[in-house]
């Protein structure tokens, strides 16, 4: 459906009334988990404002009906799950993790390949929004293994949010996020724009190779994965859901993490007060306790 140009352009954020606000945050919570307080009120009214007007429709309730009643693809639903979602990331944030992987996890696992002939690293960025991490964390692993050298390694990258998920995909970010990035890694593993591309620059094929872009959204009951995991990144997402969530999302975790594995969560989170078996190792580093 095309936008209607002469639909109502909403100036304040009173016309997102209190029964409408209600609906989107019941709405958003069991589509997503993600919990939204009072103070939210004005992120729902600017973000959805925008697929409202796109639909030229007149109130948000009548968004609501849409989604709900006339939207039989389920398209819109996932639109207005993009927009509410934040996705906010970089190349090497919070960069100690990934000194972590490469001084020493990655070693141990050497190590521990000798003994038991086992040459596979599996690595889940979990909430990946629009690749960063994920790219950051295959420049570790190829720094670590060049070649892979008959290892097996594998990045599996999820985000709910289809529109930052493409962009992940095809690897391609503005010249100023460059700056996030050692040069020498810049040169090595990235590609400089030229031509209708000058001012970007795009992952090469060495990275994009190692990881595996998938939409998934946390709170679907389904999912599994076939293979447990050395390394599960989820940074900066559980802050977005209830303690309830949060619960069952981290045993979840639990279960998809080989022995010993290792859960990451972002600087601003905390497992303080759940009963799991992981154990901090200190900078939101978290290692499954191997005498439970």
């Amino acid at each position: 459906m095309t936008a209607n140009l002469q639909s109502p352009v909403i100036h304040h954020a009173d016309n997102l009334t209190d029964k409408e606000f209600r609906l989107f945050r019941e709405l958003i919570y069991e589509q997503t988990g993600i919990s939204l307080s009072e103070h939210k009120r004005a992120l729902v009214y600017s973000r959805l404002g925008k697929r409202l007007r796109f639909h030229g429709l007149k109130t948000y309730l009548d968004y609501y009906n849409y989604i709900l009643n006339k939207d039989t693809t389920g398209t819109e639903l996932v639109e207005m799950i993009n927009a509410i979602t934040t996705n906010k990331t970089s190349f090497f944030r919070e960069d100690f993790h990934f000194k972590f992987l490469s001084e020493t996890l990655f070693p141990a696992l050497k190590k521990n390949a000798l003994s038991h002939h086992t040459k596979t690293i599996n690595i889940w960025s979990a909430g990946c929004s629009t690749g960063e991490e994920a790219y950051t964390i295959a420049m570790a692993l190829s720094e670590a293994f060049p070649d892979n050298f008959g290892w097996h390694v594998k990045i599996l990258a999820t985000d709910i949010d289809t529109n930052v998920l493409k962009k992940a995909y095809d690897g391609i970010y503005p010249m100023e996020n460059a700056d996030q990035i050692p040069n020498n890694l810049l040169l090595k593993y990235f590609h400089k724009g030229r031509g209708e591309n000058n001012g970007f620059f795009r992952a090469a094929d060495k990275l994009r190779d190692l990881i595996t872009f998938q939409q998934l959204n946390l709170l679907d009951t389904k999912w599994h994965h076939k293979q447990k995991f050395d390394i599960i990144f989820c940074r900066n997402v559980i802050i977005y859901f209830d303690k309830k969530t949060q619960h069952e999302l981290i045993h979840r975790f639990q279960d998809n993490l080989v022995l010993d594995g290792y859960l990451m969560l972002g600087h601003s989170e905390s497992l303080h007060g759940q009963e799991t078996n992981l154990v901090n190792l200190g900078k939101n580093i978290y290692q499954i306790n191997r005498t439970n």
